[in-house]
């Protein structure tokens, strides 16, 4: 009999094969691997685990489908709370959310609920299982700005509510950050992201593509003039931050959205797309988020020699302890406690190294993590022919700056109500990055959940 303590593992591609190839990494769960594991769940009656979970999932509800062979099942369930199941049981940071508050994992493993999410999902799509949609529309229009994991979202939860619901987005292909922030290893972009769109798509929800609102049209005129009664904002943040050192200018050096973007959206990984990617020999990636293990990732299967420089310790680094233990494993390099201090520039303006000092940690800062601190005369040069900075990024002005009475603050995210998402104008709300600033996939979500639920009670006169 398997040890209930400890949970089923999950296959995953070689280290030193995958760190060679795009093919995802994580294999999941087959249907016997999956009851296996959702037999160790205790269905709590209080289930905490709910409660970790930003878009509200009956976890216990699935689990227990699962574990009675019932994925079709589980997949309502699912459904009910989530419209991008088979994106979250890959993205989603559930050891510490919904994982983390498991009662099993009090005295042993919590049970691996993100796998069982992906696996329910990943069966959905493979045997096509449609959602539930609405019986008939109820004749209010909503727009929706940005295609990514909020707009995705709010739509999806309006269009079961019967509204008629057209999406707008700037770029030609749908997914926002899900299409070209996320590397293919980590989440397939034909195999899961289109189809996940797809079911949204079966809701009835419309799709317009290569429309960028505050220059092909506003917001106001999309109120004024073509009659949407309602607007929610989920345009994301793609602005990328630098650090403002010297040599940040130089050829070579890169914020992480446009390398990922060239290679996950442009597929300049691919021998057969005509995209132009420095990959570089040697590669340092500033930063220690998500972001930069997906960039240090992605250059390192480019061919290079890989340093994630970052300014805390390996305790303070914010993204996933899964990211950062398949990084070490492929054989990115860590430089912790160490921060950059200039780029070195060659003749022709190319980088050629980067200055760096080594750090210590001093008292915590605003954020709870102990801040940085330099120690005096610890400079040293690292050669390199790339920097790729991954810094944090912040929403685009150009909606706020086209759309009259839309208050935003000191960092240009937009001020919205996190309840229900209401904006400072009237009939528009907003969620996700555009409102906090980069941020996880499923806050992104669960953002999209409230703007959905403020626009259907405003709508219907709750």
């Amino acid at each position: 009999m398997a040890d209930v303590l400890k949970r089923v593992p999950v296959r995953e591609q070689d280290a030193k094969e995958r760190a060679a190839n795009f093919e995802e990494v994580c294999y999941g769960y087959n249907k016997e691997e999956a009851m296996e594991e959702a037999s160790r769940c205790l269905n709590c009656k209080n289930a905490k685990c709910i409660q970790g979970c930003p878009v509200a999932i009956n976890i216990p509800g699935f689990v227990s489908k699962v574990k009675e062979g019932d994925i079709e099942g589980a997949y309502k369930v699912i459904g009910e709370s989530s419209a991008l199941p088979a994106i979250c049981g890959r993205v989603c940071p559930q050891e510490s959310q919904c994982e983390c508050k498991c009662i099993r994992g009090i005295k042993g493993d919590p049970v691996s609920i993100g796998k069982l999410e992906r696996f329910v999902a990943d069966y959905a799509l493979e045997h096509d299982i449609k959602p539930a949609k609405a019986e008939k529309t109820n004749g209010h229009k909503v727009a929706v700005i940005g295609s990514g994991p909020s707009g995705l979202t709010c739509a999806g939860d309006l269009a079961k509510l019967g509204y008629e619901v057209t999406v707008f987005e700037a770029l030609h292909e749908l997914g926002g950050v899900l299409v070209y922030g996320i590397p293919e290893f980590r989440l397939p972009k034909h195999k899961v992201v289109k189809k996940e769109i797809e079911k949204v798509k079966e809701l009835g929800v419309k799709f317009e593509t290569n429309v960028v609102i505050g220059k092909s049209t506003t917001i106001d005129q999309l109120m004024e003039e073509e009659n949407f009664e309602a607007v929610f904002i989920g345009s994301g943040a793609g602005l990328p931050m630098f650090m403002g050192i010297p040599g940040e200018t130089a050829n070579g050096v890169f914020s992480a959205n446009e390398y990922l973007t060239r290679s996950n959206l442009m597929k300049a990984f691919d021998d057969s797309y005509d995209t132009p990617i420095a990959a570089g020999r040697k590669v340092a990636v500033v930063g220690g988020g998500n972001v930069a293990m997906d960039a240090a990732r992605t250059a390192l299967r480019l061919g290079a020699e890989v340093h994630v420089v970052y300014r805390r310790s390996e305790a303070e680094l914010p993204a996933r302890v899964e990211e950062v233990h398949h990084a070490k494993e492929e054989g990115v390099i860590f430089d912790l406690l160490t921060n950059p201090k200039e780029i070195l520039v060659d003749e022709n303006g190319w980088v050629k190294g980067m200055t760096v000092i080594k750090m210590e940690l001093g008292e915590p800062d605003a954020s709870g993590r102990r801040r940085p601190v330099e120690i005096p005369g610890s400079e040293y040069e690292i050669e390199l022919d790339t920097v790729i900075m991954s810094l944090g990024t912040s929403p685009n002005p150009l909606i706020a700056s086209t759309t009259k009475g839309l208050e935003t603050n000191r960092r240009k995210c937009i001020v919205a109500e996190e309840e229900n998402g209401q904006t400072s104008k009237a009939c528009v709300f907003a969620g996700g990055d555009a409102v906090t600033g980069a941020a996880t996939v499923i806050l992104a979500m669960g953002a999209g959940k409230a703007g959905a639920k403020g626009i259907h009670e405003l709508l219907s006169g709750k």
